[in-house]
């Protein structure tokens, strides 16, 4: 079997000298393990050299040649980009001609005559092997698409700035691009590989104006490590305006987070931080620059100590379902048909936590799963309950995630769950938000039509939101529209308002689907919502969400009028 090795082709050397003989000494030396050019001036070789440059392992330069002299070889070579990684060893009988090639970017020199075959070799060797380390090593430490370091590079690097020359006082900077994902998607990967390459064009732009390194991390960050600039918000403008200058017709939208210097914290967790204050502004096009300070550090501890106690909670029952009711107010007087399950924390040490702080958290690091299955068990649990106790079963809604939905074993869960509490399909209603509906719609689609064939009732949370097409309306497997509470807030005294929540319940009656109206107040709100034929509400007007034992007084109560 031939070895790999000897399969290679035979590194490429170019010997360049006046003196044939020169030539054919140092052919005759090296021939037997390496091809070999020649040339005898200086512009014969630079000819050579760049009609070669991604061959050539090495040249050899004599540097006193009649047309071109080896030091305007080394000159041109060091200036232009396609020859500069070349090696170059020059070859001189002059002492006094060695340290200014040297100092010219010259690797080595061979003294004249060549009298030690054994020394060339040797020699030609170790240059060849000590510039393929480099390349290898430079190739790794650079992002081949922007040319920006490469994180591991990056963060050695900035440790070093920040360890040697703490007097430069470097501040941390994270660029992302807000929905990549979809820019691809939409216009292709090579449209979005020049939106990375052009803002890697502006960071080096901005490094050659100040001190500073930077790096394309992974995907569409990047992170800046730099000295103190006075305006972020216009540097970011300048690479927003770079990066528009792409397309006129695709938006591409930066934000950016900021850590200010701090001797006490070193480049990666300085990093950490500007990461989480660009996340803060996510999908925040009007104020797309966040600056990490005291306030977000100590939310940060917070959100950590949410994650960590999660599981806990659940173990122990901190969590607690509330239940808000849901009235048809088609009825006179209206009547009690439905009620959302809503999640509270009662943490034994920090009490009362907004669901407004810990479900956006978990959603982010995909531990919503965790609380909607939770929630799941206790309000299948509730109806059944309920059921047994009054005879009376009522329908909750509960929430479905994004990913929830993407989670293969979510049908037979769903399944188990309501067979194992005698319940039927339609006895628990399933909330899916309008932007889970936008990314993977397809997948999306299948999964909530198999649940809606099933029997589950499918409710839209949030609509209106800002997110979902009418064309894909259509197309959409769902029963029960809720309409955003903002469309609500102020109807009474918006007559554009007024004419939206018209225009959805418009839309619902051409899908033949119901509405509820959530966040309903005042009783001006629930006539102009009466009159225009909306089903269901839920609201401060009726209840707040309350804990089932309160919740009961209400079955109680519907309960008596029906038998009245």
């Amino acid at each position: 079997m031939i070895k790999a090795k000897q399969m290679q082709r035979p590194q490429l050397v170019l010997v360049v000298d006046d003196q044939e003989i020169n030539r054919d000494a140092l052919g005759i030396i090296l021939e037997d393990n390496y091809e070999i050019l020649y040339a005898e001036n200086g512009q014969e070789a630079l000819t050579l050299m760049r009609e070669n440059a991604d061959e050539l392992s090495l040249v050899l330069l004599d540097l006193m040649m009649p047309v071109m002299s080896g030091f305007e070889v080394l000159e041109t070579a060091e200036k232009e980009e396609a020859l500069a990684h070349i090696p170059i060893i020059v070859l001189t009988a002059e002492k006094s001609a060695e340290l200014q090639a040297l100092q010219m970017g010259a690797a080595d020199f061979i003294t004249k005559p060549f009298d030690l075959p054994e020394v060339i070799e040797a020699r030609v060797g170790r240059i060849i092997e000590l510039s393929e380390g480099r390349q290898l090593i430079s190739a790794a430490e650079h992002d081949k698409l922007t040319m920006l370091y490469t994180r591991n590079f990056f963060i050695e690097y900035a440790n070093r700035l920040y360890h040697y020359h703490p007097e430069l006082k470097m501040e941390a900077v994270v660029i992302n691009i807000e929905q990549f994902h979809s820019i691809n998607a939409l216009n292709g990967r090579e449209f979005g590989d020049d939106a990375l390459r052009l803002i890697g064009d502006e960071i080096r732009a901005f490094l050659s104006e100040t001190t500073g390194i930077a790096s394309r991390v992974e995907g569409d960050r990047f992170d800046i490590y730099c000295v103190h600039q006075d305006d972020y918000r216009a540097l970011l403008k300048r690479f927003q305006t770079r990066v528009n200058s792409l397309s006129l017709s695709v938006n591409i939208h930066l934000r950016m987070g900021v850590k200010p210097w701090s001797a006490e914290i070193e480049p990666i967790m300085m990093f950490d931080c500007a990461w989480a204050a660009c996340n803060m502004v996510r999908g925040d096009y009007q104020n797309p620059l966040m600056i990490y300070d005291e306030e977000m550090r100590k939310r940060e501890l917070l959100h950590q100590r949410l994650l960590n106690d999660l599981r806990s909670a659940v173990d122990t029952r901190q969590l607690t379902v509330f239940y808000q009711p849901k009235y048809d107010i088609q009825c006179d007087p209206p009547r009690l048909a439905s009620a959302e399950a809503l999640i509270r924390w009662k943490h034994p040490e920090l009490g009362m936590i907004s669901p407004g702080e810990f479900v956006p958290l978990f959603e982010g690091n995909g531990l919503i799963g965790v609380v909607d299955s939770y929630v799941w068990r206790e309000a299948a649990a509730q109806i059944a309950r309920w059921k047994g106790k009054y005879d009376f079963t009522l329908p909750v809604s509960v929430n479905l995630s994004r990913s929830d939905v993407f989670d293969p074993t979510l049908i037979d869960r769903l399944e188990k769950l309501i067979e194992g509490n005698g319940l039927d399909f339609r006895n628990m209603k399933l909330e899916v938000t309008e932007s889970a509906y936008t990314d993977n719609a397809a997948q999306v689609l299948d999964v909530i039509a198999r649940l809606r064939d099933m029997g589950f009732e499918i409710e839209m949370d949030d609509f209106g939101s800002g997110y979902s097409s009418l064309n894909m309306l259509s197309d959409m497997p769902i029963d029960v529209l809720k309409m955003d509470m903002k469309f609500i807030r102020n109807i009474e005294n918006s007559e554009t308002d007024r004419r939206l929540v018209t225009l959805i319940l418009d839309i619902a009656r051409y899908l033949n689907v119901s509405v509820v109206a959530e966040g309903v107040e005042t009783l001006g709100q629930l006539e102009i919502l009466r009159k225009g034929g909306c089903q269901l509400v839920q609201g401060y007007y009726f209840s707040r969400p309350l804990p089932p034992q309160d919740f009961e007084k209400l079955i109680e109560r519907e309960i008596a009028i029906k038998r009245s």
